[in-house]
């Protein structure tokens, strides 16, 4: 197997990415400035712990951990409920901030952006260096959080210089130290190169990322599928990934989930939250005209394991009264009474557009065309007043059941204390934010 040196100019291109550190219990030191320097935890509404500070992660506090767990690793913990929508709201000032640098910003999730810095070098009146360090200062003043950044020529070597050094980490990979980052990293932390294709390659004596850009181009074209070549490529300072602006649009598939506090055994309470789950999956179907040719279903129980399956529809709808009898299906195959579930979930699969849907010689076109009346109706209805506002009556017993908020004696603070003019369905798009400059 040959090998080749990776011989790049420095700048030919640049490209960010921010890695947001981490994220939510950011958010929440920033709101709370008291608790800067203090192990934080968010999650309490679901026992589990869903973020940690960095000082709770270097007491050994990870992602996942139950909280009855915490408190033996780490007793002086500051354990808080999850605050989604002010999680949002920071992350949306975010990336208005990094719009003031460049146009072109790709939201890769809530707490990731990519940014094409190409030729904003005059427009700043310095190096791309002096550009990143800007951008993080400016988050770090104005919203209190910890970033991380990297800078390179394609955005997976910039998604390797953002992990490279957390957190507030900026590191810079131009062409000429590509080798530098590779050396050491190995293959399965290489972003898109997952664990059966890690060992795939060590199969062949190739363990590290330097290694991988470094093997002959007729080997990874023989040996392995289009996405890999495109990592390869990405990692040898050829960009092949564009920074995405748009906002997404097409999808594969469309999944929901939802993890209820406390869990139950309740089986038509648990029925009533995946027929929510089923309620979201086609308002968000709809709103891009697609339909599912299949339903996937599946419940968890409160030890972690899985259950579910996948139905095959008989036509492509996004139609949830279409899809109770499937759905019902699915439920009796994978539920299992007097058991405790803790998360209910559904996945839209087989996505086609809703424009080039065949009906069959047996399908009721006339009901199809008033059911598709009715839904236009309520999604109307659901932008102006706000999304359930009509639901159907199997997902309403959700409703007996206290959720997440205040489930355990707490409120997360965005939603306790309200701007003049807001309720609690309806607010400003502004986190409370109390920051100490």
């Amino acid at each position: 197997m040959n090998t080749q040196p990776l011989t790049i100019r420095s700048w030919p291109q640049a490209i960010l990415h921010l890695d947001a550190d981490a994220f939510f219990a950011s958010c929440e030191q920033a709101i709370h400035p008291e608790l800067r320097g203090r192990p934080v935890i968010t999650g309490k509404e679901r026992g589990i712990v869903a973020a940690a500070s960095y000082e709770a992660k270097a007491r050994g506090v990870q992602r996942g951990v139950r909280l009855s767990d915490v408190k033996k690793l780490c007793p002086d913990a500051v354990i808080l409920p999850s605050d989604y929508e002010t999680y949002s709201l920071f992350s949306v000032r975010m990336f208005e901030i990094l719009r003031r640098f460049s146009p072109d910003v790709e939201e890769y999730s809530i707490d990731e952006a990519f940014v094409d810095l190409t030729g904003l070098r005059r427009s700043f009146h310095g190096p791309y260096e002096m550009i990143a360090e800007k951008m993080q200062k400016t988050i770090e003043t104005e919203l209190g959080l910890s970033v991380s950044v990297g800078v390179s020529l394609s955005k997976v070597l910039a998604k390797i210089g953002s992990k490279h050094r957390k957190p507030h980490g900026l590191t810079f990979i131009p062409g000429r130290e590509i080798h530098r980052y590779l050396q050491d990293l190995p293959v399965g932390k290489v972003w898109g190169i997952g664990p059966n294709t890690a060992a795939f390659l060590n199969k062949f004596g190739i363990t590290t990322a330097l290694e991988f850009a470094r093997t002959d181009e007729k080997f990874i074209e023989q040996r392995l599928s289009k996405p890999y070549q495109e990592i390869w490529h990405e990692l040898n300072g050829r960009s092949v990934y564009p920074v995405v602006t748009e906002s997404k649009s097409s999808y594969q598939s469309i999944s929901k989930a939802k993890t209820f506090t406390p869990p139950s055994t309740d089986e038509a309470f648990v029925f009533a939250q995946l027929s929510k789950n089923l309620e979201n999956a086609c308002i968000k179907a709809r709103r891009h005209k697609l339909a599912a040719t299949r339903l996937m279903v599946f419940l968890r129980k409160q030890d972690f394991t899985d259950s579910g399956v996948e139905l095959k529809l008989s036509r492509p709808t996004a139609y949830p009264v279409e899809l109770f009898g499937p759905l019902r299906e699915g439920f009796h195959n994978a539920y299992e009474p007097r058991t405790l579930y803790r998360q209910t979930g559904v996945v839209l699969a087989g996505l086609v557009s809703e424009a080039e849907t065949q009906y069959s010689l047996f399908d009721d076109t006339a009901k199809i065309e008033r059911m598709a009346r009715i839904y236009d109706a309520v999604d109307q209805i659901s932008r102006q007043f706000g999304k359930h506002t009509i639901q159907h009556a199997a997902s309403l017993p959700t409703k007996l059941q206290a959720q997440h908020e205040g489930a355990r004696g707490d409120t997360p603070k965005r939603t306790a204390e309200l701007f003049r003019g807001e309720n609690k369905r309806q607010k400003l798009g502004l986190p409370l934010l109390h920051i100490k400059v």
